[in-house]
């Protein structure tokens, strides 16, 4: 089954867009670009703008700390917790629950600050004023630096210095994958959308190496999507990604670039990031620190 985004490869990315790709693992500090980045690497003009918009937000540290306060107040169901015992029996060892947990991190450190900044900048681009009463971070409660009215693009070593850097081995297709991992990928990913033909999260994916660990994703998440508990958790999700904002200084992108990206981040910011800020949060409490 094919993702229904269309999406640049990191390996088959050239030229300026892999030029940018390398500087969001670099800024993210994690060894994976974000389907969301690379779909919009697909609409001519929109990852250059897109990614220059939010880079200042990363690199000052202020979408950072929306996505910690994002965190903090989020409302989750507590999964129970596997017992090692658990996941050796299940045939994982040190070296795989340490594989699972590092991707964990990665997609609750970009999936978090993902959400908080492209909804940032689709308010913009719907034409909301970017300082509405929306709420803020203050910089001086959460220690950043305000950025200079100038902004010049800063280079990726300053990247928050207290992240450490999260390696990720290359995204499998879904098509390489065993047939029994495949259609476990993508029971998964029906959880918690709407949409007839969603969106493929990337997470199921990275974890696909570890298919015990996939199946207990499943027997842990599965009472809380046949219970309506996994809808209200993202639904939480979306309304405090609504609450936040960051203040983007960039100009709108003329049309009609600025109604493709919007077109293009709408099921992204409206369901596909907030599920998986949801989902990825409760799964690493279950698993243990990465």
């Amino acid at each position: 089954m094919a993702d229904p985004v269309p999406a640049v490869t990191e390996a088959a990315a050239t030229g300026e867009i892999a030029a940018i790709f390398a500087d969001i693992r670099a800024v993210y500090r994690v060894g994976v670009v974000n389907l969301i980045w690379r779909h919009l690497a697909t609409i001519d003009g929109a990852l250059p703008w897109a990614w220059g918009a939010l880079r200042p937000a990363y690199v000052d540290g202020s979408a950072g700390a929306a996505a910690d306060v994002l965190r903090a107040r989020l409302a989750l169901p507590a999964l129970p917790a596997i017992p090692p015992e658990v996941l050796a029996s299940a045939g994982l060892d040190d070296a795989a629950v340490a594989g699972v947990r590092r991707v964990l991190a990665a997609y609750d450190r970009t999936n978090a600050m993902a959400l908080v900044a492209l909804s940032s900048l689709q308010r913009r681009l719907q034409g909301a004023d970017a300082t509405g009463p929306a709420t803020r971070i203050d910089p001086a409660v959460h220690g950043i630096s305000p950025p200079s009215e100038a902004a010049p693009p800063a280079p990726a070593a300053l990247s928050s210095p207290q992240e450490e850097e999260i390696a990720l081995p290359p995204l499998p297709d879904l098509a390489a994958l065993a047939p029994d991992t495949a259609r476990l990928v993508l029971a998964l990913n029906r959880w918690g959308t709407t949409s007839a033909t969603p969106i493929l999260a990337s997470m199921y994916r990275h974890l696909a190496p570890w298919p015990p660990y996939l199946a207990l994703a499943w027997a842990l998440l599965a009472p809380l999507a046949e219970d309506g508990r996994l809808d209200a958790a993202i639904a939480g999700v979306q309304a405090q990604a609504a609450a936040a904002d960051l203040p983007l200084r960039a100009a709108p992108p003329p049309d009609p670039l600025r109604g493709h990206i919007a077109a293009a981040l709408a099921p992204f910011t409206g369901e596909v990031i907030a599920k998986m800020v949801a989902i990825c949060a409760m799964l690493r409490r279950a698993t243990g620190p990465g």
